[in-house]
């Protein structure tokens, strides 16, 4: 029987059998080779720093609600993007067959069942660790759309994790007169100028939202995308902008929040935007796009080299090393940005 990890409680994982259940007419049953590991949602949940850890999310009325008594959050299994290989179909299966490759949403696991509607093939030649960057680039490129970046607009990105990474590279797409990259680890600044960023600084080193006025003829910027989490970074974010300017959150933020919104949020009356393409949220160019054309698009740009992933890939652990893995990001931030989970043949 299959083992799969389990985060059953605050920074523990356990491994633990899991039941392989038979196949829908629709389904394909996968074998791993590789997946990734979210930095931020995963992280949180690894960390407890969730809202679900003592509530529960009420699909109908869209609140967090107290969660029953005698009941936890875990354990839990957890997953991201995965890529793998097709050793089963159903019998109304037509898309794919014993052998293909393929990828998608999945949970970190050796084996997968998913209705074949909802994998990818993967490209001919393509790398699978590649692909691993279509769930981060859907993320990244939703948050570029709710900012709906125009040619010659300014921009700063907050974070540079993978998100923030590809954020830079999607906003040049987009038509970014200059963009700017926020982060307080320097290899990651490093990185953003290289895929595109203008200029990079370091929170610590002075007035990062100054800085970016000064760069911008005291201006400030059209679009602030913040992916960091963190709440000193979306303060930044609100004093960067200019009169009238956009914040996009795209970020898992923990903990209470610390703003004032009594000086440059009340004088500047930006627009604040709540990005995350998931969790039954319409895309707000809807019924033009909807996430299936937003994966799409995210994985064109992958496949055809407009968007670098491999530079964002970090880190490498044996599937049975996860907690290893976790441990490492979770102590270590400033030498990861995307951890691959390799799975054995």
């Amino acid at each position: 029987m299959p083992t799969q990890f389990l985060i059953t409680a605050p920074r523990t994982i356990e491994f633990r059998e899991y039941e392989e259940k038979p196949l829908q007419p629709d389904e394909i049953r996968i074998r791993a080779l590789v997946s990734g590991i979210k930095h931020g949602t995963e992280m949180a949940l690894y960390r407890g720093k969730t809202p679900f850890l003592d509530r529960r999310f009420d699909p109908d009325y869209r609140l967090f609600m107290p969660r029953e008594e005698n009941t936890s959050f875990y354990p839990i299994n957890v997953g991201s993007w995965l890529v793998g290989e097709v050793i089963e179909t159903g019998s109304a299966v037509t898309r794919f067959k014993v052998g293909d490759r393929v990828h998608g949403e999945m949970s970190h696991r050796p084996t997968n069942v998913r209705p074949e509607s909802t994998v990818f093939p993967l490209k001919s030649g393509m790398k699978p660790e590649l692909a691993v960057g279509t769930d981060p680039a859907i993320f990244a490129l939703t948050a570029v759309h709710d900012a709906q970046v125009k040619v010659g607009d300014r921009v700063v990105v907050f974070g540079l994790g993978a998100l923030g990474l590809l954020a830079i590279q999607i906003a040049r797409l987009n038509g970014a007169e200059q963009v700017f990259a926020v982060d307080l680890i320097e290899k990651r600044r490093e990185l953003a100028l290289e895929l595109g960023a203008d200029a990079a600084f370091n929170p610590t080193d002075g007035d990062v939202a100054l800085a970016i006025k000064d760069q911008t003829g005291t201006k400030g910027v059209d679009v602030a995308i913040e992916i960091s989490g963190a709440y000193p970074a979306l303060q930044s974010a609100i004093r960067s902008i200019q009169p009238g300017g956009t914040i996009v959150a795209a970020s898992y933020y923990g903990g209470n929040a610390q703003l004032e919104l009594g000086a440059e949020w009340h004088h500047n009356r930006p627009t604040l935007i709540s990005s995350m393409p998931v969790w039954g949220m319409p895309h707000r160019c809807a019924p033009l796009w909807d996430l299936k054309r937003v994966q799409e698009t995210a994985l064109r740009l992958i496949e055809s080299g407009r968007l670098q992933v491999e530079p964002l890939l970090t880190h490498r652990y044996a599937y049975d090393e996860a907690a290893a893995a976790y441990a490492f990001i979770d102590s270590h931030p400033e030498q990861t940005i995307k951890t691959l989970l390799d799975y054995p043949a």
